[in-house]
């Protein structure tokens, strides 16, 4: 874990100059909500058509996509729900953190970005998602030597302050 840095920030995570940008997606590859749609809005529609092409993508499991106009290589869209606007429970983060990190280590992904995962539509509260995905991130970094720099983005002050709470860092 020592070679890998997690940094957390407020702010968009369609300005990230990473890697890969994580999807908090569903398994049909609509990008018509939340983290998704302001991934597409920015990047362009050509990244939604290519998700749904490789659709369905199972709960657990999670493809890469182009980036479109965005500063990344790739988007990692990583399922934490089976159909758009589904409410979903922690153990989609759970599995969905960890499909996208295992993606992003098979594409050589030295940094990568991720959103709360769930804490949309999805329902889940922002301290519990916090919680699972740092705990996820910390697990597999244990292992992985590919990833260097993991940044948790905040789009508010309460996911902010929950990572930060999680990861010890206020």
């Amino acid at each position: 874990m020592e070679n890998t840095r997690i940094i957390v920030k407020k702010g968009d995570i369609t300005r990230e100059e990473v890697d890969a940008i994580v999807n908090p997606a569903n398994s049909l590859g609509v990008m018509g909500g939340g983290v998704a749609y302001a991934i597409k809005r920015v990047g362009g529609e050509e990244i939604e058509r290519e998700a749904m092409k490789k659709a369905p993508i199972p709960l657990g499991n999670a493809i890469s996509t182009n980036a479109g106009k965005l500063k990344a290589k790739f988007i990692i869209h990583a399922p934490t729900m089976k159909n758009p606007a589904e409410k979903i429970d922690i153990e989609n983060v759970r599995r969905a953190t960890l499909a996208a990190l295992k993606l992003a280590s098979k594409l050589k992904v030295e940094s990568i970005a991720f959103p709360g995962m769930g804490t949309g539509v999805g329902g889940v509260n922002k301290e519990d998602a916090a919680n699972a995905m740092v705990n996820t991130i910390k697990s597999f970094i244990n292992e992985d030597k590919i990833i260097k720099r993991i940044i948790l983005v905040g789009f508010d002050d309460e996911l902010e302050n929950a990572f930060r709470r999680v990861l010890e860092l206020e």
